[in-house]
């Protein structure tokens, strides 16, 4: 379903240039729901907005369902990102727009119209559970039913892949919870393949059939996580941190 292919990105250029990202392989199969893992400033989100072109990588490929959409222009890329949806932390709805206006949003931009728009953006506050907030404003809903209706958003347009960053982060534990029991209930029933980006070892053991680890731009630890033996002192930092942190947790250098 995705695969990069030596990628990388490297923001600005000569002493001044950041590598967000070294040259990484990845192949996430259809219907596998991955998790990013690692530190703020590791490259997880920099790796997710690569997959979608959000970001054009400084070399390598990236092949969505086996197409390179490395050098897609605009008009292309637009089609393609009609099978890949995104939500984010912060929501990102528009406070003049009612609940069910955000989603038709998504379906507007995508070049649908007419009844179609309305009817799929009504299905898809009705699969996240908010058909009775419909004609809501954001600002008379909680932080879960934001994040609900940008699901909803991202669902409309029907993607067979769904990429989440850093999606339950701003949330308290219950209403993040509830959050990923939807996500997983929607990738059963849907056989979306999910990319997740988060700094919490419980988000990926809860959802993710595997994790990657990142640390300042590499991959440092891949990590199945049915079975989860994590090789690097990072990943094993994380699987600690699940247990509860002691006097005796080690904590990992900064320039390993």
């Amino acid at each position: 379903m995705i695969v990069l292919e030596q990628v990388s990105k490297t923001f600005g250029a000569g002493t001044g240039a950041v590598h967000a990202l070294h040259p990484t392989d990845l192949r996430i199969d259809a219907g596998e729901v991955v998790g990013l893992l690692g530190f703020s400033g590791a490259g997880k989100s920099t790796l997710l907005r690569l997959i979608n072109r959000l970001e054009a990588p400084s070399g390598g490929r990236v092949l969505l369902q086996g197409q390179d959409i490395t050098g897609l222009g605009d008009a292309d890329l637009r089609q393609v990102r009609q099978r890949v949806g995104m939500i984010f932390q912060q929501f990102n709805l528009l406070s003049s727009r009612t609940a069910l206006q955000n989603v038709m949003f998504g379906l507007e931009v995508s070049g649908r119209s007419g009844d179609e728009v309305r009817s799929r953006a009504l299905q898809a506050l009705a699969d996240v559970g908010l058909s009775d907030k419909a004609e809501a404003y954001p600002a008379q809903l909680s932080g879960g039913q934001k994040q609900r209706v940008a699901i909803a958003r991202a669902l409309a347009t029907e993607p067979s892949i769904l990429l989440c960053d850093e999606a339950t982060s701003a949330l308290d534990p219950h209403t993040a919870l509830s959050i990923l029991r939807l996500l997983k209930s929607l990738k059963e029933r849907r056989g979306m393949t999910l990319v997740i980006v988060t700094h919490d070892i419980k988000v990926a053991s809860y959802l993710c059939d595997r994790a990657i680890v990142l640390e300042k731009g590499r991959v440092v630890d891949r990590i199945d996580m049915r079975a989860p033996q994590p090789a690097s002192l990072l990943g094993k930092f994380f699987f600690e941190t699940a247990k509860g942190w002691t006097d005796q947790t080690v904590l990992p250098q900064e320039d390993a």
